[in-house]
């Protein structure tokens, strides 16, 4: 007898949902998921597998619960006076930020974000059995202080997400729209960084707004500047009190040994793990350039991918790249596509095969 989802005591909320995923395929260009295609170097490779070997001689033990050295660590890349209370971490930032809504959000409680923003949030909320609720944006998908305001406002949320820069559109997002959110919202506001590295170097960090706002979480991930997607690991910075209320629903022990021992070693090497950031970012604007040249509507980006319109159909087009051995994303947005910006060799290969099948229409 075949067993289906349907025939299952599913939660009434959870049924007819999709999972999260991108399609994986073995291609030779995989731009599709907005990781760093640039591997770790060599040098810093052999530094974490040392600290690796010498973290498996006691991993017959449980780990640091409190991930000390890692907190310490993150504190020391972050600056901005944080110190190890200040920081939490997790099997990457989604993790963290399911952390923090099974915290603050569940049944009962809405979920905020403004739309479209990252795919995960909705399921996120969905998992801890909280109401998603999606703003809006500008076509330009910018959002305005008073807009944002009137929307928070409007619906009274217990939980508001703020992806800076914005996933898919890579829209940076002001200082002064997430104070203005903040001082207008009653709950917990998350200003998500997973791409901040890739910001210009002299825009300011959501973790200058972290002092006397006891609401107020900024989180990362190691997944994108530092190479390190593979490895899962993300993390936040936050007042104590606020971490403390993330230690009430973490499972024992969740950051693996192993795990806190690259993410120390990794974060060691923190300058020559960034110095690739500069190329990805340069490559990221080469897409949009030729973008344009080729007639297509890229958005302007803070993050190591582009978000590119005026693509007259979508399916066909993620279609006609993936037989020319290039995967990127269809993110749902009408007449759009995004590419992630990968090493020179990759970014090269896609600009080919989207020039091969015909400027935009």
């Amino acid at each position: 007898m075949t067993v289906s989802l349907d025939d299952l005591p599913l939660r009434d909320d959870l049924r007819g949902l999709r999972p999260y995923g991108a399609p994986q395929a073995p291609l030779p260009v995989a731009l599709n998921v907005n990781e760093n295609t640039h591997p770790v170097p060599e040098h810093v490779a052999s530094d974490i597998l040392d600290d690796i070997a010498v973290a498996l001689r006691d991993v017959n033990r449980y780990p640091d619960r409190e991930f000390t050295e890692l907190r310490r660590a993150f504190a020391g890349y972050l600056g901005h006076d944080l110190d190890a209370s200040n920081i939490w971490a997790g099997n990457g930032s989604n993790e963290v930020l399911q952390h923090i809504l099974q915290a603050f959000a569940g049944p009962g409680r809405t979920v905020f974000g403004f739309a479209p923003t990252y795919s995960m949030y909705p399921l996120l909320a969905q998992g801890t059995g909280a109401i998603w609720v999606a703003g809006t944006r500008h076509p330009d998908y910018e959002i305005t202080v008073d807009e944002a305001v009137a929307q928070v406002r409007r619906h009274d949320p217990d939980v508001i997400l703020l992806c800076a820069p914005n996933n898919p559109t890579g829209t940076p997002l002001p200082l002064d729209v997430i104070e203005a959110v903040y001082e207008a919202a009653r709950g917990i506001v998350i200003v998500d960084e997973a791409y901040q590295e890739f910001a210009p170097r002299d825009s300011p960090s959501a973790l200058t707004l972290l002092e006397g706002r006891p609401r107020l979480a900024v989180s990362r991930t190691m997944s994108k500047a530092f190479a390190f997607a593979g490895a899962r690991v993300g993390y936040l910075a936050a007042d104590p009190a606020f971490i403390d209320a993330l230690r009430l629903v973490r499972l024992p022990y969740h950051l693996s040994a192993l795990t806190q021992a690259a993410a120390v070693a990794a974060l060691r090497n923190a300058p020559t793990m960034l110095a690739m950031v500069d190329e990805i970012v340069a490559q990221r604007d080469r897409i949009t350039a030729t973008l344009e040249a080729l007639g297509y509507a890229p958005h302007r980006s803070w993050a190591n991918f582009v978000l590119f319109g005026g693509v007259a159909d979508p399916a066909e087009t993620w279609r006609a790249l993936y037989d020319k051995g290039v995967l990127i994303r269809d993110v749902g947005i009408p007449n759009h596509l995004r590419v992630t910006a990968g090493t020179e060799a990759e970014t090269t290969a896609f600009l080919d095969a989207l020039a091969s099948i015909g400027s935009a229409s």
